[in-house]
């Protein structure tokens, strides 16, 4: 195990399987020489050159279908669009077209594809730069939605979306790329996809999170310990497909339930956790499945603003006492 940054677990990790696979290849905005708009991609262009991490213009329909049509063709691809608000100038691309190739041609091609994108707030990067799409492409049949809240997490599920053979969306919170944590040093570590991990164990309310709202969980948690409530965590770590087993065997132990994510709440994740609640577990619930995400707002370029709009340990420890009545 080495101690890692979230954003260099998530290049080692790229730079593992570029190794490991001749074809495999990275493609967007900056991500040469530059090392991308984040800079998550340093390092990686004067190790593989211009055929393996390729520039591209600032034109997500363009990266993408480039990605798509590279990987019908037998090769991987690692498509990047450093903002995940601008994932609807590519949507075509990545709903009607990745999304829908296998079934359309009833198995004959595939698309193996990792589109990496951002998402979130509390940097104070304004409406179009801060908001957290996820519930968009998580609604669509055919694509698999990732969304690590931990470096080592972010290894092993970037890991297994790249060898999993079909179209994989990969969140990264903008705000944890300088998140530390413990990544295992195995060139082959890998993370189930559609597997929940239960990060803290709990008997009174299970507050089932998404990304870096899991940290605000766990905060929270921590502060419900201090007034004698226990709160079991769970982090989703994938959208699509959802562990629903995980989510329900948490719930029939704590018999309450809230659900945090950095989204809207109104038609976003949370109400679909909620919603299986409400078809599966409802014979286990003892009160309201309450949801927090941001106010159904425009992100807000002012910190105070957008510190209120957002979720807090706070919301979430008001949320939770309103689930236990």
């Amino acid at each position: 195990m080495a101690t890692k940054t979230f954003m260099a677990a998530i290049r080692d990790t790229l730079r593992q399987e570029l190794e490991a696979d001749p074809l495999l290849f990275v493609i967007g905005e900056d991500v040469g020489a530059y090392g991308g708009e984040m800079g998550v991609t340093k390092g990686l262009w004067e190790d593989f050159g211009d055929w393996r991490i390729r520039d591209a213009p600032i034109a997500e329909t363009a990266i993408v279908g480039c990605a798509i049509g590279a990987a019908i063709t037998g090769v991987r691809a690692c498509p990047e669009v450093p903002f995940g608000d601008f994932l609807g100038v590519c949507m075509d691309q990545i709903c009607n077209q990745a999304a829908k190739m296998r079934y359309m041609t009833g198995g004959q091609l595939a698309v193996p594809i990792v589109l990496r994108t951002t998402m979130g707030g509390y940097l104070n990067a304004a409406a179009q730069h801060s908001q957290s799409l996820e519930a968009w492409v998580a609604h669509v049949p055919g694509l698999k939605v990732v969304m690590p809240s931990t470096p080592g997490d972010a290894a092993g599920l970037l890991r297994s979306s790249l060898r999993d053979g079909n179209p994989v969306v990969f969140f990264e919170h903008k705000a944890m790329y300088g998140l530390k944590g413990e990544v295992s040093d195995d060139p082959e570590y890998t993370l189930p996809l559609g597997s929940a991990n239960v990060v803290r164990e709990g008997t009174d309310v299970t507050i089932v999170a998404t990304g870096r709202q899991v940290h605000t969980a766990t905060e929270a948690a921590q502060q419900l310990e201090q007034d004698g409530v226990s709160a079991e965590v769970v982090d989703l770590r994938t959208l699509a497909p959802l562990d629903t087993k995980t989510i329900l065997d948490s719930v029939a132990k704590t018999r309450h339930a809230v659900v945090v994510t950095e989204s809207w709440s109104f038609c976003g994740v949370g109400a679909e956790v909620a919603a299986v609640l409400a078809d599966e577990g409802l014979a286990h619930l003892d009160g309201p499945v309450k949801r927090v995400g941001a106010k159904h707002v425009p992100i807000p370029f002012s910190p105070p603003l957008e510190n209120y709009v957002l979720p807090s340990p706070g919301t979430v420890v008001e949320a939770v006492r309103g689930a236990l009545g």
